[in-house]
C-alpha cells in the first residue's frame, strides 16, 4: 500500500519565501506574523525551519513552552489520551481527568480557603469568564485594570488591556464600566496609583459598584514590569474595605516562570480569583479560572463552559506538565537561569550604556534599551538587536508600551550548553548594534 500523499497545496516549492507569499495572499494582515520562516520540527529549546535552519528559542511561543518543545512526558500523555477519546464536551459527558486536574490546581494556587477551578481554552477566555464570575458573585458591574496591562484580544479582554497599539486601535467602542489607573512598578509610584484610584472613586464610579480589580503580578506585554510588593498588599486591603474582588492574571507568569509555581507566591497575598493559561498545558489549548469556592459558585449552572473548554488532550498534557515541573524542579531552575541571565546583562551594560533597566522575577527577565543621554525609550535600537540575534539563529521577543524592551522566555528545560550558546549569540548581536 502506498504511503498517503500530502494535499497538492502542501507540495513544492517548499521554501520560506514561497510560503511567505502564500501567507500574504491567503491570510489577513490583522494576524501579524513576526517570522518570515516556517517551523518544521522542534525539540526542547531548539527548532528548525522548513529549509533546515536551526534556531534557539528564547520566546517559547510567548511563554507557553516552560517545559520545552515536545517534552517526552507531555508527548506521551497526549498520545495515550489520543487512543482513548479526543472530545465529548465536558458539560455533556464529563471525564475524570478534568476533575482530577481541578483538584491539583486547587491544592497548588495561593488562594486562602476552599478553592474551585473551571477550565477554558485561551487566556482571553479565562479573563472573560473571570469577569463574568466577578460580576455574578458581587452583583456589581465595574472593573478596574491598569495602564500597560495586557489581558487578551477578545473585545472585553482588550478593553481591560492598557495598551492601544496594536491591540485596541480601530476596535472601539469598548464595553462600558472598565477603568484604568497607573500601574505601580519601577516606573510609576504607588502614591500615583493611590491618587488615581481616589480620583476614580470620586469622579467616575463609587467603590460599591466595582466588582473587581484585575492586575498582572508581572506585566507581560507592558514590559515585564513586576508590581511593587507594597502595592499588592494595598490592593488587598482596598478590596477588603469595599467588598471588591482581587483578580491576579497569571496567564503569563504562572507555572514556574518566576521561580515560584505562581508569581503571587512572591507577594504573600491571597487573591480571590486567578486566571491561568499558556504554560499549563505544554502548547495545547487550555486555560483556567480558579478562586474562592463561594465566588466561583456565583454563576448559575450553564453560565460557564464552552464546547472545547477543558479539552481532554490538553487536560492530559497539563497533568504531565505539572509532573515534569515537580520532578525536574523547574521553579528552582527558573531562578538559577534568571539570576545567570540578569548577571550577564548587567555585565554587558558596562560596555553598552544603551542597555537601560534590567528587571524580572525568576526567569521572567527583560532589559530596556534607551538613549544614554536622555533615558528616552529606543524602540529602533531594540528592533535592531532583535533582528541581529535572529539572523544568527536566536529568537527574541520585544514588548513594552514604547516597544523598547526585550523579554526572555526560553524554556526552563533548556540545556545549559544551548542556554550559553544563546547568550553568546546575544552578545554578538549587541556588539553588532553597538558598532
Amino acid at each position: 500500500m502506498n504511503a498517503p500523499q500530502k494535499p497538492d497545496n502542501l507540495q513544492a516549492p517548499h521554501t520560506n519565501a514561497a510560503w511567505h507569499a502564500r501567507r500574504l495572499a491567503a491570510t489577513p494582515r490583522g494576524v501579524g506574523v513576526f517570522g518570515d520562516f516556517y517551523i518544521d520540527k522542534a525539540k526542547n529549546a531548539e527548532f528548525w525551519d522548513i529549509e533546515g535552519r536551526r534556531f534557539i528559542d528564547f520566546a517559547g511561543g510567548i511563554a507557553v513552552l516552560n517545559t520545552g518543545h515536545v517534552h517526552p512526558k507531555v508527548q506521551a500523555a497526549i498520545a495515550a489520551q489520543l487512543q482513548r477519546f479526543t472530545h465529548s464536551c465536558y458539560q455533556v459527558v464529563p471525564y475524570t481527568e478534568y476533575v482530577a486536574l481541578a483538584e491539583r490546581i486547587n491544592a497548588m494556587v495561593p488562594i486562602d480557603g476552599p478553592v474551585k477551578t473551571a477550565f477554558f481554552s485561551t487566556g482571553a477566555e479565562a479573563i472573560e469568564n473571570a469577569m463574568k464570575i466577578a460580576r455574578a458573585a458581587t452583583g456589581r458591574s465595574g472593573i478596574i485594570a491598569f495602564g500597560g496591562a495586557f489581558h487578551g484580544r477578545s473585545l472585553f479582554a482588550v478593553s481591560l488591556t492598557g495598551k492601544v497599539q496594536p491591540y485596541k486601535a480601530g476596535f472601539g467602542p469598548f464595553p462600558p464600566e472598565v477603568y484604568h489607573v497607573p500601574f505601580p512598578c519601577h516606573c510609576s509610584s504607588l502614591e500615583d496609583t493611590k491618587k488615581a484610584m481616589e480620583h476614580l472613586f470620586k469622579a467616575d464610579i463609587e467603590p460599591s459598584r466595582v466588582a473587581a480589580i484585575v492586575f498582572e503580578p508581572v506585566q507581560g506585554e507592558g514590559g515585564f514590569n513586576p508590581i511593587q510588593p507594597a502595592a499588592v498588599k494595598w490592593l488587598r486591603e482596598l478590596c477588603d474595605q469595599h467588598g471588591i474582588l482581587l483578580i491576579a492574571d497569571e496567564v503569563q507568569t504562572g507555572f514556574a516562570r518566576t521561580g515560584r509555581m505562581f508569581a503571587m507566591e512572591h507577594y504573600g497575598v491571597s487573591p480571590d480569583l486567578m486566571t491561568l493559561a499558556k504554560s499549563m498545558a505544554g502548547g495545547t489549548t487550555l486555560s483556567a479560572v480558579c478562586g474562592k469556592a463561594a465566588v466561583m459558585d456565583g454563576p448559575a449552572p450553564g453560565g460557564l463552559g464552552g464546547t472545547y473548554a477543558g479539552n481532554p488532550l490538553a487536560i492530559a498534557a497539563a497533568h504531565a506538565v505539572i509532573d515534569v515541573m515537580q520532578e525536574e524542579k523547574l521553579c528552582d531552575r527558573a531562578q538559577r537561569l534568571g539570576d545567570k541571565l540578569i548577571a550577564h546583562l548587567i555585565a554587558k551594560r558596562a560596555a553598552m550604556p544603551r542597555i537601560g533597566d534590567i528587571r524580572g522575577l525568576g526567569a521572567m527577565v527583560a532589559c530596556e534599551f534607551v538613549d544614554p543621554k536622555t533615558g528616552a525609550p529606543d524602540a529602533e535600537l531594540t528592533k535592531k538587536v532583535q533582528m541581529a540575534a535572529l539572523k544568527r539563529g536566536l529568537l527574541l521577543l520585544t514588548c513594552g508600551v514604547y516597544g523598547n524592551v526585550i523579554r526572555y522566555l526560553f524554556p526552563l528545560t533548556i540545556e545549559d550548553a544551548v542556554f550559553d550558546e544563546g547568550l553568546a549569540i546575544l552578545d554578538e548581536a549587541l556588539a553588532e548594534v553597538a558598532a
